[in-house]
Formats: C-alpha cells, structure tokens, sequence
C-alpha cells in the first residue's frame, strides 16, 4: 500500500520501553492492535458507561461501542489520507482503556478524590504500561503509547494518525451522543443549533461523512490533519450545545450516587490495602496507596463497582 509521506511507517517506529524481537507475520503496529484487543481492560469498556447510565433501551452507546466508532472514523481517515491503518486502529482501540465506571462522573469524582489527581487519557497509558498482564503490561510501541495520551482535544500527538483518532473521539462522541440523547428524551432533533446543523446535515450518518470529507479535503498531501475552519467551529458548537443540554443533565442524574459509591470504596481500599486483588497489591510499595487505589476503581466496570460497594456496604438480610 501507498503512504503518504507524512504517514508513520511501521519500520520507523521508535520502538517500545523493552526490547523485543519482532514478529515474522505482523508489523509493530498490528501486534499492538491485537494486544489491545486481547486484554482485560478492552473486554470491561461493554460494561462502562458512555453517557447514559444503566439506560432503558439495547441501543445506547457503552464505552466499547464508543471506541469501536472512533475505530471505524479513524480508520476512514488513514485510509483516505494514505497514513498507517494499523497505527490509527491501535490508538483508537486503546484510547480509552482507562476511563472510570461512570463515565465522566467518575473521572470527575476520582480526580477529586486522589491528590495525585486522575484524567482517563493518562489512565488508559498507565494501563497498557502497566496494569495490564497482571502488572507487567503490554510494552506498546511509542507511537501508540503517545496517541492514546494525546488524544483529548488539548493533547498534541506525535503522529499524524494520532492526531486523526483525536478528531473521531470527538466526531464519534458528539454525533452519537446526540442519538442517545433523542432516544432518552433529553432532547428532539429540531433542538440542535441550526447553523451548526446546516453546516454537517440532520442526520447522523450525514454528519460523520460530511466531517470525514472535510477532513479529507482539508488535509489530503498536507503534513496535517485538521478540520476546515467552518467545520470546526460547527463542531464546537455542537460539542458546547451537548454539554449545556445533554451532559450535565445526564451527569446530574448519577452525580450522587456516583459520588457516594465511589467516595466509600476510595476511602474503604484506603485504609484497607491489604483487601486488594493481588496485580495492585503488588504495586503498593512502588506507586503509593493513593495511586493504586485510583487504578483500582477506575479499572471497575459499572455494574462491578455497584456490586463491591453492595457488598461492603449495605447490609445483607438476616444479617446482625
């Protein structure tokens, strides 16, 4: 295949923190990819919230099926920008793998809550270094390594194929937040900002491939990947009509309880280290109570960290 000369080749990685001898099948970037896919903290995003928690309906976004859209756009973009598939699927598949249950509740929360402060971006890099394989990680290239810290919108990633997961995160998101929130009766489609609705189409489908086109356009044979100007500025606007509108209702309705389960099991495994599982345990000397606490509970999927705080907290029937 024909890449662009601004495309990160397989061949030029920078390597990874340990040594390894490479694979006669697969590139650097693929191992990788499949590496992601085989671990534990992938197969917990199905049980983590997106944005609507324990939601009436088959059909709502998860954290899974969130980055299975980034996946998908990520890839449409390398694609069409001739850069490296592999090294956007790898990023993308990865971006996430250290959110909170919850969903930004439980960022919120347990940034809160831990002096060292908590964010999902640098969560998710802590993971594939270094919770994963029970405490030995996944030993990513540098180049995956840096487009899964990179990236939110602040981030700067290295790669131009980091930089294309970084905009379908948020085409992904908005646009598909948006049906949820139809769904949910949070809002109808004529609430959404005209302008911006003029500018990417109504419909969803119409919204991703008009930002998939722009992109393309903007940045085919460019050593960018950027969105055209008038294209952003519609992003951004629907980005900020979500979070006015959808987000903070739909935070508001977990903030609570997210705030009492995860404020008593922070400060439960905090004065009781030793209750837990072995792969934390063992980090305890090396990264400090406060850190190891914060990896525990945001490696939690919803439903686990409900029945944890059930467990320990609420009393059981027939019980003294």
């Amino acid at each position: 295949m024909f890449l662009s000369p601004y495309a990160k080749r397989s061949k030029d990685t920078a390597g990874r923190l340990k040594d390894e001898p490479p694979c006669s099948m697969r590139t650097d970037f693929q191992r990788d990819r499949d590496r992601i896919i085989y671990s534990k903290a992938f197969l917990r995003l199905k049980n983590k919230t997106q944005v609507f928690f324990a939601p009436d309906g088959d059909h709502y976004m998860s954290r899974l099926t969130h980055t299975l859209d980034v996946n998908q756009i990520a890839r449409s973009l390398a694609r069409c920008l001739s850069l490296n598939e592999d090294l956007a699927e790898a990023i993308a598949l990865g971006h996430d793998l250290g959110h909170t249950p919850f969903g930004h509740v439980g960022e919120r929360v347990l940034d809160r809550l831990c002096p060292l402060g908590f964010r999902h971006s640098e969560q998710s890099l802590r993971v594939v270094d270094k919770l994963e394989k029970d405490g030995k990680g996944l030993n990513l290239t540098i180049e995956v390594r840096d487009g899964i810290l990179n990236h939110p919108k602040d981030g700067k990633p290295a790669t131009l194929e980091g930089a294309a997961v970084s905009l379908a995160d948020r085409i992904a998101y908005i646009n598909h937040d948006i049906d949820d929130a139809v769904r949910a009766g949070f809002l109808k489609e004529e609430d959404l900002p005209k302008d911006a609705i003029r500018v990417f189409g109504r419909d969803t489908s119409e919204r991703i491939n008009n930002a998939i086109r722009d992109i393309v356009s903007v940045s085919e044979g460019q050593p960018y990947v950027r969105m055209s100007d008038e294209k952003a500025q519609a992003l951004d606007a629907l980005r900020a009509f979500m979070f006015e509108h959808v987000y903070e209702r739909a935070n508001k309705l977990i903030q609570e309880s997210a705030e009492r389960m995860l404020g008593e099991l922070y400060a439960y495994f905090s004065e009781r280290p030793e209750e837990l599982p072995a792969v934390y345990r063992n980090l305890l000397e090396e990264d400090g109570k406060d850190r190891i606490v914060c990896d525990y509970l945001s490696s939690m999927t919803d439903k686990y960290a409900i029945g944890v705080f059930k467990r320990l907290f609420v009393p059981r029937e027939g019980s003294v």
